[in-house]
């Protein structure tokens, strides 16, 4: 059942169109004028409005204008003066139809069934869309080991709760990815998700990013500026780094989370914010707050739904699936399909330990893809140290395949030939295009349709 608003200072056609929608099912509300009229705006869920041009000493354009203001209905706009002048200022203000008086009974209810189906279909558009952008934000999450599957649960079970989030875990661990799932599972996915890292920034800087300042706070501020908090209106604040926040800060944070108020610096009257904090660090915020580092009220605060994200060397089970993950995004970042790493590289990455965690992981997957151009990447091309050129930590050559054996020294030779294929063939002792078809066997080179060649040097 759709609710209707019917707006005209004429009784007899508010009763009678009235009748005519709840006949066929709808809720109808009346209202004689424009203040009527926003009273019930603001009281009642509407589907849909009707409103007349001319309503006694108001106007109707009026009504869209606080209609619009709102965003919570549709409208038909109907009018005894029709004009084309009058058509176009309604449906500049998102009156969808507009009709001339005396109203046909069955052209009303055509119109009506067509907005009201309009409206239905954009609302369902927008639940799959935000269905469809927490399914992404959680798919970004890897979870094949059990500790990421129960954060995954966990991220699941939240997702109807309003309340502040401490991520906690090692740098690199991956607390953004989580915080932004934790945002697209809500109820405040359409509103806005800001970022921030507190770490990075001195003490009064942060205090204007946070908070905003009024003009002439400090030397060089020009203008006003509203603070992230009341850009995140609605939405999610992710506080990055929170245990680096000065007590100063802890206590204007404190007082955000306690009032829902933000007050700039410079003064002024305090603005009230609808915002859901998240925040994220990796030291140990229990142990701070014993030693008087962090607030310990603060804390209470922020730990309401603690998730704590292990390191990488701690859930091997994930390795294997981030490097999918990530090969993936390269390939169509690079426009190239066939970009993947051998069996030896994938098991290099998998035994190492990631001090830098899942950021780590990816860096070393840019780099070497930088460094060397593949298709397929060998071990020793996998640099995890920058600047040491090819890692050459590998496995036992005596417990490989000799193809293996052989792959990798035709790799080292050229690499240490910058490429050149004429000067590793002369080292290796084999004839260019014997060179070429091992690194087509390899995958290192496509393949080619056999034709003429010339030997070179």
């Amino acid at each position: 059942m759709s609710t209707i608003l019917i707006v005209d200072d004429e009784y007899s056609i508010r009763r009678t169109l009235g009748m005519l929608l709840k006949s066929h099912g709808h809720r109808a509300l009346e209202a004689a004028s424009v203040e009527e009229a926003v009273k019930l705006l603001d009281s009642e869920s509407l589907d849909l409005l009707i409103t007349d041009m001319r309503l006694g000493p108001d106007n109707g354009m009026q009504l869209l204008s606080e209609m619009s203001a709102r965003g919570n209905a549709e409208s038909i706009v109907m009018t005894a003066y029709g004009s084309i002048e009058n058509a176009v200022d309604a449906m500049r203000l998102g009156a969808y139809d507009y009709l001339t008086k005396p109203i046909n009974p069955d052209e009303l209810l055509l119109r009506v069934n067509k907005v009201l189906e309009k409206k239905s279909l954009r609302e369902e558009v927008d639940r799959l869309r935000e269905q469809l952008s927490g399914r992404n934000a959680v798919r970004n999450i890897v979870a094949e080991s059990p500790a990421m599957k129960q954060v995954l649960q966990l991220v699941e079970r939240i997702r109807t709760q309003d309340i502040p989030v401490l991520i906690t875990g090692e740098t690199g661990v991956g607390k953004e990815v989580v915080a932004r799932a934790v945002h697209a599972m809500s109820h405040r996915a359409k509103g806005p998700f800001v970022a921030i890292n507190c770490a990075t920034l001195p003490e009064e800087l942060l205090d204007s990013e946070l908070f905003g300042h009024v003009k002439g706070a400090f030397t060089g501020a020009s203008q006003s500026r509203p603070g992230l908090f009341r850009e995140a209106e609605g939405g999610t604040l992710f506080l990055d780094e929170i245990g680096d926040v000065s007590q100063r800060l802890q206590a204007k944070l404190l007082r955000v989370l306690q009032e829902g108020e933000v007050r700039p610096v410079g003064g002024g009257a305090p603005f009230h914010v609808d915002v859901r904090v998240v925040a994220a660090t990796n030291r140990d915020l229990e142990r701070m707050s014993r030693t008087g580092e962090f607030r310990n009220d603060l804390l209470f605060r922020l730990n309401v739904l603690p998730v704590a994200l292990p390191p990488l060397r701690e859930r091997r089970e994930d390795i294997p699936a981030l490097i999918d993950h990530f090969l993936a995004g390269l390939r169509e970042r690079r426009g190239l399909p066939d970009l993947n790493l051998t069996a030896t590289a994938r098991r290099k990455l998998i035994l190492y330990d990631w001090p830098g965690n899942v950021r780590q992981l990816e860096n070393v997957l840019e780099r070497s893809f930088a460094l060397y151009p593949g298709p397929l990447l060998d071990a020793m091309e996998v640099v995890i140290n920058p600047g040491s050129g090819p890692d050459t930590e590998l496995d036992d050559p005596s417990e490989l395949p000799l193809a293996e054996v052989e792959a990798r020294h035709i790799r080292q030779v050229l690499a240490a030939q910058h490429g050149n294929q004429v000067a590793a063939a002369r080292i290796l002792g084999i004839s260019r295009s014997t060179l070429r078809r091992k690194l087509q066997e390899m995958g290192a080179l496509p393949a080619s349709t056999p034709g003429p060649s010339r030997e070179l040097g």
